[in-house]
């Protein structure tokens, strides 16, 4: 969970920073924080003072979580991640939670709350994972 953090600090995202790891076995085999598609722009460079804009979720319209750089990363290199575990800083969005489960991550592990961040009521994603047959769990600082 320590690099996750440390990862999330490399985030040019104006509004939080996520950072993700994917291990299995005992290895790291991805890692991602939150960000622009690769060849476009930095949201902090775009709109230093506000953040990107925003769509109808009001979710960044740019970039892509954490989880799925790690799980794109890992695709594009090869990875098998079936079965692995994913630690982040905040638990899955919904849409993440769904790409979470297609790629057979069996295990999450997240120090912060989505819910929480977004003032939502209740962790959505970490529902969907957990009525699923993925683990979640909140780790503690």
């Amino acid at each position: 969970m320590n690099l996750a953090a440390d990862l999330a600090k490399r985030s040019h995202c104006v509004k939080n920073q996520v950072g993700a790891v994917l291990t299995k076995d005992t290895r790291i085999i991805s890692i991602g924080y939150n960000g622009p598609p690769a060849n476009t722009h930095n949201c902090d460079e775009e709109w230093p003072e506000k953040g990107c804009p925003r769509d109808s979720r009001n979710s960044c319209s740019l970039a892509l979580h954490a989880e799925e750089n790690a799980i794109l990363y890992g695709i594009k290199n090869g990875t098998q991640i079936q079965g692995a575990t994913l630690y982040t800083t905040l638990s899955p969005c919904i849409a993440c939670a769904r790409l979470i489960l297609s790629s057979g991550i069996k295990e999450v592990m997240f120090r912060h709350s989505y819910a929480e961040y977004k003032g939502l009521p209740n962790d959505e994603g970490v529902e969907f994972l957990n009525k699923f047959g993925v683990r979640c769990f909140k780790l503690t600082e």
